[in-house]
Parts: C-alpha cells; structure tokens; sequence
C-alpha cells in the first residue's frame, strides 16, 4: 500500500514544556489509526502539526511524498481535517458552505459542483443541501464537517474527536462513515472513545507524556494474552519461564502467575498437561484476553508504564 504519512522524531515545545518528544507516525493508504492518549499527552499537538496548522520544532512529516514544511501547499492538497470543533459557519446552508470550502481549497470552479455533490452524497447530506447548518442536529453538522474535510478528495484524513457529543445512533452512523472513507484514504481518529478505536480501526497507537509508548496493529494485540495460572505446589519461577510457548512471567502472589506469550492461549492444554505431570498441583488455568481498556492504563499509568512498556510493537 502506498506510504501516505511518514512522520518522525517530531518535537514540539511551548516554553519549556516538552509536549511532543520524538515521535514518529507512518500511515498507509487503507489505514485507520486511533490515536489515544491521555489528556495533555500531545494528541492534539501531533494533529494539528500532521495537518499542518502548527509547525514541529524539529521533526520530518513527509504527506504523500511531498515534505511538509518545504513543500506545504503541495502537501496540504493531500490533506483533510476536521478538528475537535468543526469550522462551520451555521449561517450558511450546506451547499453555501462546501462552495465556501471547495473554494478555500482553490478547486476550479468548473468542478466545484461535481466535487460537492460527490462528498454530500458520501457523507449521507444529499437531503439537506438547502437547510441551514444551524437547523441541523449535532450529527449532521459533523456529517458536514467531515464533508469540508474530503471534498477536495485528499489521501489522508484527520478526525479530531469526530463523534464526541452525539447520540449513540448518531455515534454508530459516523463510525460506519469513518469505515467506508477508510477503503480509500488513509485516516488518523483522535478520540477517548476506546469502543469506537476497536469498531472501526486496523492499527492503534498511544501517546503518553509525548512520546509513543504503543503501536500495533489491532489483530495483534488479541494475539498478545496472557494465562492466569494457580499452583499449590508452585516451582521455581525459572521453570514457568522456560515453557516453549511462554516469553515472560509475573508472580502476582505466591502460586499465583500470569503467563505472557505470542499465542499463548493455544497451548493452554499442552501448560495444563505439564503442571500435571511436574505434580504442581493446578487449582487454576484461565485466559486473560487484552482488551484496548486494559493496555491503556497499563501504558498511561504514569514513570512505570512508560518506563517498562514503551515500544513501537509487541
């Protein structure tokens, strides 16, 4: 898939707050990447550097092949962005207002009504070409906004809390949008919704303190899950490590281990058969299948997570 985003080592500071610290996001056509973080982690930072409203102090961002910063108006026709307040004007009617768009994005005039129609028709507005935005529910209007930001048919698309305040119809109505401009771009979603990053994205990647402490893509992370283990006879921790299919072993208590490994779930029977046969006595066996909630807090629960769990991957 053509490489779309290729950002590294950004840096961003205000005074001397280091807000972003040497990050990096790459972004494919097809992509759907959730950006999570924590408030004050530097989400919005990366965002509005990414869509080129804010320049990084030091840092590379390469959109669609063309450098940002020495090349910005080649760059930011391969951009759309809806930040976390859309940037409507409510007085305008729809079609008023994504004239008003085409036209800030310098599109000819001759394909200006073309390209109108193409994103009212994608983002479900064709009824409403007429109706002021101030009359129209939450829902629309971001309906709308997410319009302005693809009717210039850019290759990378960013959505900065796209669906926060709405209704959960109006929620799972923008998830579906986000999953059909997905086949065609690539996009970045902001958002402290975790359901939403697992309905609709492929990839997710965690900010905390300005640096990136998790990037993985979704199918990996449900591969990544541990074992709950219990043993009246527990051996030395050493024996549990040296399993075949076990990369890593935390005692939570005495005879009582949580077991990591790649696939580790299926070779529960073959961990099962062998704590018989050591006559360790199991009392328990369970899976303990990753959840996005649960890598969340462990890689924003402050110096520990980020010191043990900073990683590009798994």
């Amino acid at each position: 898939m053509p490489q779309l985003i290729n950002a590294s080592n950004l840096h961003r500071y205000y005074a001397d707050t280091h807000a972003v610290n040497d990050l990096s996001i790459d972004l494919q056509q097809g992509d759907i990447l959730g950006l999570l973080g924590p408030n004050g982690a530097g989400k919005s930072s990366c965002m509005q550097m990414l869509s080129g409203t804010l320049a990084p102090s030091a840092g590379e961002i390469i959109i669609n092949g063309f450098d940002l910063l020495e090349q910005p108006n080649e760059a930011r026709r391969h951009i759309g962005y809806l930040p976390d307040k859309p940037p409507l004007y409510e007085e305008l009617t729809v079609d008023e207002y994504l004239d008003y768009a085409a036209r800030l994005r310098r599109i000819p005039k001759s394909e200006i009504h073309s390209l109108r129609e193409q994103a009212k028709q994608r983002c479900g507005l064709g009824e409403f070409s007429r109706r002021l935005i101030s009359n129209l529910s939450k829902g629309y209007q971001q309906r709308v906004g997410i319009a302005q930001a693809i009717i210039h048919q850019p290759k990378v698309i960013i959505l900065d809390e796209p669906t926060v305040g709405l209704d959960p119809i109006q929620m799972q109505e923008i998830r579906k949008l986000i999953c059909e401009l997905g086949k065609q771009h690539g996009i970045i979603l902001s958002t402290h919704i975790l359901p939403e990053v697992q309905a609709v994205c492929n990839r997710v990647q965690i900010i905390y303190q300005g640096k990136s402490v998790f990037n993985s893509d979704m199918d990996q992370l449900q591969k990544n899950s541990q074992i709950r283990l219990r043993l009246k006879h527990p051996p030395e921790l050493q024996n549990l490590q040296n399993i075949d299919s076990v990369s890593s072993v935390t005692e939570i208590e005495p005879g009582h281990y949580l077991l990591d490994g790649e696939d580790i779930l299926q070779h529960t029977s073959e961990i099962s058969q062998l704590c018989v046969e050591n006559g360790w006595q199991l009392s328990e066996i369970s899976p303990q299948r990753n959840t996005l909630e649960q890598l969340f807090m462990q890689f924003t629960s402050g110096e520990q997570g980020l010191a043990e769990g900073a990683a590009d991957d798994f």
